[in-house]
């Protein structure tokens, strides 16, 4: 199961490179909007050849969406917003200053969802380390973007 750390620790580097290669796009090409359907674009190719490679196996693809919760659907909406904050936001606050604010909401995003078991989530309660730990990330977000 360590190797499933690994992964995260690769995402979180890509996580850190997207933003500065999407706003570039947008900067060279003057034109932000049509660079983020680029991206898409690009990220709907991957998936389906992912697809093509894994091939999907189990339910048909309507019993699977049947069973699918209301609140799962609109989650592109969500990966569209954090696009769009790259190709409007990044550039003009920095990298450093815009994946801090990205993760750092995320993580005490992820203690309430984890203490209220919402979208998903198994419950873990948001103990005080928890909370210490999001305040601290608060604390060093502010830091880095003061100076």
């Amino acid at each position: 199961m360590w190797y499933l750390y690994g992964f995260a620790l690769l995402a979180g580097v890509a996580n850190a490179i997207e933003p500065g290669q999407n706003a570039t796009l947008a900067k060279v090409t003057g034109q932000p909007m049509l660079a983020g359907v680029f991206c898409f674009a690009l990220s709907i190719a991957c998936f389906l050849g992912i697809m093509i490679v894994v091939r999907l196996r189990g339910h048909s693809p309507t019993e699977a969406a049947s069973t699918v919760p209301w609140w799962a659907w609109p989650g592109g909406i969500l990966g569209a917003a954090v696009v769009l904050a790259q190709l409007y936001i990044s550039e003009q606050i920095g990298a450093a200053t815009f994946l801090g604010c990205v993760i750092t909401a995320g993580v005490v995003g992820s203690i309430a969802l984890d203490h209220f078991a919402l979208v998903g989530f198994e419950r873990h309660r948001a103990s005080f380390w928890r909370i210490v730990g999001g305040v601290l990330m608060v604390a060093g977000v502010a830091l880095v973007a003061v100076f």
